[in-house]
Formats: C-alpha cells, structure tokens, sequence
C-alpha cells in the first residue's frame, strides 16, 4: 500500500494561510499593563490552512497540488517557497486587492501566548478565475480535497463538488459554517464534533449521534461521514455501517491542524486504493502523532508505516 501512495495524485483546493511562530522566553510582566513580555529568539513560518492539508499529503509521497489564493505581497512569496520547497505543485492566484492571511502566533515557554490574525476575503474577478483553473484540472488528479476555513476563496464550492464528481473524482470535504448542503454530492465530509452539533444540534446517547449522522450522510449524498471526535476518536459512517476508532494520542501537545492531517492521509489512504476501514485506521493513527507535536505539522511516512 506505501509504495502506491507515490502514485496518488491528490489536488487541494481552499483558503491557503501562512503561519507564523515567534518563539522567545518571558521572564517578566509588562510595567505597562499585566501581560507577560515575550522577548523573541527565534520566527518560523509555516504552510496553513489548506496549504497545510497539501503539505501533508506530499509528506506521505503522494503527488500534491495546490489552487488557493494569496496576496501580491512578501506572505503570499513565502507561501510560494514553502510549496516549491516541499514538492508540492503551485497554482496559487495572487490577488492585489487583498493580504495574504496570516495567523502569527507567540510562543513563550513552550505554551501559545496569544494569536494575532490577519486576513480578508478574496475578489469576486479572482474566484471565478479560480472556479475555471479548477475544472481545467481536474483531468490531472484523482482526489479532490477542499478545504474550507471559511475565509472566502471556496464560495463556490458546490460547482467544485459537481464538477469533480462528473469528472469521476473521490471528493473529500473538511467543512465549515452553518450550512453543508453546499457540499451535497461529495465523496466524503470530515466535520469534527463542534461543526457536526452546529448542522444537527446535540445528542444524549451513541445510538442518537449515530442517526443524526446518517441522517444527514443520506441527506447530502454522501458515500462516507467521518465525524472526528477529540479524545473520544473518530466515528465512519457509511451506507448502513459505522466503524469507530479510539484516539491514539500518546500525549497531546498541540491540535492545530490535526483535522489537516487527518484528510490528507484519508485522501492519499484512498487514493492509493485502501478500503474505508483501512483509511480510517491510518488517518487516526497519524492524527495521534501529530497532535504530539507544536503547531501545524505533518506525519511522515516512516512515523506512520514504521518498518
């Protein structure tokens, strides 16, 4: 099964970040208000968001590409590095009118003092160039994954769905919002539990949670659900069936972009033809490696099939 993850050919499409950690050591409170100073040593930027998702699929082997958005700005060039430097292929559209977003973390003593964001939504002339580019793509790749963090750039979103589908694409979806019949008609949605209660309200027992999942499964078309769950794992649903998986985190460190990973290995798991069972079982062993590491990261494929 490794050896065909070289073969996968996986393109992620949705809103593309730069992450950025300012690392240094707090020893005092501030005179002026009661905060802590951080005196910074070290900055480290990262791919986010849906780059992330990319990311971490070229790091399982798979053949990865990118269609997003950025800025014609300093963040938007080191988005380009990051990707050329991971073998990951770039269609990124530069938008002149906006920033590339940014969520620039500090870091002191090995904990997140606080975030600073910064981002603005993508112009209409450069979404329909991207909607275009898309189809234009679609003959390159097997698996689709679009990655929503509702900041813009997948407004149209159902006419991925559609086109991919059409073409004989698996379409994964890491949703957001308040409304997922957007994403009607896709392969697979991947929700976690807060964005899962947000679209079917609260459930009081297993058997309830496991009939409003397939509720809604049946209601979007979907051929899968995977609702992931924190510290409680992640549950499949399929046609008639659910397969459910405890977490496997030795030690939490860190979830920012545990969902990112998680896609991406079901992404390349399927793409390189496992079963669903098979895929679930290798997503949530890599999402338990890498909430044991800080900030978004990624699983290699020695941690994940290790010899």
């Amino acid at each position: 099964m490794t050896t065909n993850l070289d073969k996968v050919r996986i393109l992620v499409v949705g809103d593309v970040m730069l992450d950025r950690y300012w690392f240094g050591d707090v020893s005092r409170i501030s005179p002026e208000a009661p905060v802590p100073v951080v005196r910074i040593e070290r900055r480290e930027a990262r791919l986010g968001g849906a780059a992330n998702v990319a990311r971490n699929a070229a790091a399982l082997g798979a053949q990865a590409g990118l269609l997003g958005i950025v800025g014609n700005d300093e963040a938007g060039d080191e988005v380009q590095r990051l990707l050329e430097g991971d073998g990951i292929r770039s269609y990124l559209k530069r938008d002149e009118a906006i920033s590339t977003i940014i969520k620039l973390r500090v870091i002191g003593r090995q904990q997140q003092m606080v975030r600073i964001d910064f981002e603005e939504a993508p112009t209409d002339t450069v979404l329909r160039d991207k909607l275009l580019q898309f189809k234009a793509l679609l003959a390159d790749y097997d698996v689709i994954v679009l990655s929503d963090y509702a900041k813009g750039s997948l407004v149209a979103v159902a006419d991925m769905v559609a086109a991919a589908r059409a073409a004989g694409k698996v379409v994964m979806v890491d949703p957001k919002g308040d409304d997922f019949t957007r994403y009607s008609g896709a392969t697979m949605l991947t929700p976690n539990k807060s964005e899962f209660k947000h679209i079917v309200g609260s459930w009081s027992s297993e058997e309830q949670l496991t009939a409003k999942a397939q509720a809604l499964r049946t209601q979007l078309r979907l051929d899968a659900l995977l609702l992931t769950r924190s510290e409680e794992g992640m549950t499949l649903y399929t046609d008639g069936a659910q397969f459910h998986m405890p977490a496997q985190a030795r030690e939490v460190f860190d979830v920012s972009g545990a969902g990112d990973t998680v896609i991406a290995t079901m992404a390349c798991m399927l793409g390189a033809g496992a079963g669903w069972q098979e895929a679930v079982e290798t997503a949530n062993r890599a999402g338990g490696i890498v909430v044991g590491k800080l900030g978004t990261a990624t699983v290699t494929r020695e941690e994940l099939f290790p010899s």
